[in-house]
């Protein structure tokens, strides 16, 4: 038995504004070809399909395509809901999917029973079971109670979940005592896992309030298939618990250091109704994506050696980190010069943290009242990024409105000054008035 095991495809996603259409329609091009050269009887899709609940309509055309070029290898389709995913949008199509060999399970179902199921090899025998779980939201294995602490809560659902994977397993094993012969017990999951290495792109959702589950509380399968975190790993130094990854880099620091191939699917094979292999296959680059670090001199550098553009096809996306010790008003228009022709996109421009934290340390024995009200909301605005158009856009509006206000707070302090100094006047004008009176009657008395 062989399966394919992979995840968080995020089907519609927009990278700083640049669709991922081309590269996912690539990807899933290549791994049609992997299911057929190595003879793939079942592939695994643990979680995040899509990139949001309502996907645009291009990722729907891509799914449904890739759904009907999967019939022609013979291989077993298997879809399971994630965090971005809507329950709804996986729902409506699955049993006219059934139809064609492809099982999705949107959520948490109402019996364990539906979760557990067989999987069939190419001679269409039993290859092997599967406890097929998808990301699971708090309100599907617990109910809320009054008075409950957050421990008390985090506690509850971490053993809602193991009791839950534990069920899936027990159903899974009574399965197989009714086989001729046994096969293996796959289980799913998309979670976040203890000791998990996570990236920019991994949303902080995990499982309601479960920060991370322990991998010790999973079945005793003899593979687990997980989804959620973007980079492929073992878990807990267990090689049969893994995730795959995404196929494409969703962020910046999900690249390799040195440019090459760094994202798989892992080819799992079984033999004797036992884990035998699993090999990781690389996905190849469909779009070129590199981070330049450095100062000026050095990035314009890295830049040069880019070839000069020839046409949009061969543009490789940049983020660029700046180690400037001085904070760059004209930044952004110093880079775009630089990059003036060559064939290369700048999705991401932004300050070093370092020098960032460092600029932060150095002002930490600076008072407010050293500070003129400019400065300090200059450098607050030091500490963010505005590396797009559209954050450019809303810097100026940022920027404007302050000015605004300042003025505006000026204004009032200006007129209440002015007044306070006519009161002020008056009153010294009554106070030695009352007195030239005074002293004249006592004067007049005198005399």
């Amino acid at each position: 038995m062989r399966i394919i095991h992979t995840s968080d495809w995020h089907l519609g996603q927009y990278f700083y504004g640049k669709s991922r259409a081309a590269e996912h329609q690539a990807f899933m091009a290549w791994l049609l070809e992997q299911i057929d050269l190595h003879q793939v009887d079942a592939l695994i899709v643990a979680g995040d399909i899509f990139d949001t609940g309502t996907p645009p309509s291009y990722a729907r055309a891509l799914y449904n395509q890739f759904i009907v070029q999967i019939q022609q290898t013979g291989c077993q389709l298997i879809l399971l809901g994630g965090n971005h995913d809507s329950v709804s949008t996986l729902n409506e199509s699955k049993n006219l999917l059934a139809c064609l060999n492809t099982v999705v399970i949107p959520g948490a179902l109402e019996r364990v029973e539906e979760h557990v199921f067989t999987l069939n090899n190419r001679m269409g025998e039993v290859g092997a079971i599967l406890c097929a779980l998808p990301f699971l939201r708090p309100r599907d294995v617990v109910l809320s109670e009054s008075g409950e602490s957050s421990i008390d809560k985090q506690r509850k659902l971490g053993d809602a979940i193991s009791e839950l994977y534990q069920s899936c397993f027990e159903q899974a094993k009574l399965v197989n005592t009714r086989l001729a012969i046994p096969v293996p017990i796959i289980a799913t999951g998309h979670l976040t896992t203890v000791g998990a290495s996570t990236s920019e792109s991994v949303r902080d959702i995990y499982i309601g309030s479960l920060d991370a589950f322990n991998a010790a509380l999973f079945p005793a399968a003899d593979y687990i298939a997980l989804g959620h975190i973007h980079r492929p790993q073992a878990v807990a130094k267990s090689a049969h618990i893994r995730y795959s990854g995404s196929p494409i880099a969703l962020s910046f620091d999900e690249l390799s250091s040195d440019n090459t191939p760094n994202k798989s699917v892992f080819l799992v094979e079984f033999s004797h109704a036992a884990l035998s292999q699993v090999t990781p296959l690389l996905v190849p680059i469909f779009q070129p994506m590199q981070v330049l670090k450095g100062d000026l001199d050095s990035i314009e550098q890295q830049i040069s050696a880019f070839a000069v553009q020839t046409d949009a096809t061969s543009m490789t996306w940049l983020s660029i980190e700046v180690s400037q010790q001085d904070y760059l008003s004209d930044l952004q228009s110093r880079i775009a010069d630089m990059t003036q022709g060559q064939a290369v996109e700048v999705l991401q421009l932004k300050r070093a943290r370092s020098q960032r934290q460092q600029h932060i340390k150095q002002l930490d024995n600076e008072t407010l009242s050293e500070l003129s009200v400019d400065e300090v909301f200059a450098r607050r605005l030091a500490q963010e990024t505005f590396d797009s158009e559209l954050q450019q856009a809303q810097l100026g509006r940022i920027k404007q409105r302050f000015s605004q206000v300042v003025a505006e707070v000026e204004s009032e302090r200006h007129t209440q000054e002015t007044a306070a100094s006519h009161v002020l006047q008056e009153t010294m004008s009554h106070q030695v008035n009352t007195e030239v009176v005074t002293q004249s009657a006592t004067d007049g008395e005198q005399s």
